[in-house]
């Protein structure tokens, strides 16, 4: 092959329209990385795994917004914004339903990983590890539901973190987060 037929393939090929990118390669990856830990381990543990990064995420992401406010730790109001803007920052589509003295409540009609979480339920662990850390860490509890979700087949989520454990009516529903003392 001459070099002349090599660049002409190159420019041929990079010319076409196939809709690739950075974004939709990453997309591609969690989703296809999560499928296959469902498939080989199972979805409990798959969602054990993709909840330890969730909660290092939700870590690096709550020092993010704490240091960007200046403050020690934000108020209920100043987590459920932070929610809501970080899945805004990755394209998702939450929102606040409404915040309450014990929980707040958020629904989403558009998920980060797009198509891509559609029959990936493991991957709802990212988004309950990231939002419990935060709301734990400032507010001292979380307990994090997620009745509906896009990768259920529901048309959206709905996530409710309850803020005070609740121990006469709770029914093993959710998953609770604990502040991290000295974190």
């Amino acid at each position: 092959m001459t070099r002349n037929s090599k660049d002409a393939a190159i420019e041929k090929i990079s010319n076409i329209n196939i809709g690739r990118d950075r974004d939709k390669f990453l997309r591609e990856l969690i989703g296809e990385l999560s499928s296959t830990l469902e498939e080989v381990i199972g979805l409990e543990e798959a969602s054990g795994f993709i909840a330890v990064v969730g909660a290092r995420l939700g870590a690096i992401m709550d020092a993010e917004y704490r240091e960007a406010l200046g403050v020690e730790s934000l108020d209920v109001e100043h987590v459920a914004a932070a929610m809501v803007d970080l899945k805004r920052r990755i394209e998702g589509g939450f929102k606040i339903e409404s915040i309450e003295d014990d929980k707040i409540t958020l629904v989403n009609d558009r998920c980060p990983f797009g198509k891509y979480v559609e029959g990936r339920s493991s991957l709802c662990m990212m988004t309950s590890n990231v939002f419990g850390k935060i709301a734990a860490d400032n507010l001292g509890y979380a307990r994090l539901e997620i009745p509906e979700a896009i990768a259920k087949g529901d048309d959206g989520c709905r996530v409710v973190i309850h803020l005070k454990p609740q121990e006469d009516s709770y029914t093993g529903s959710g998953r609770e987060y604990y502040a991290v003392v000295g974190d």
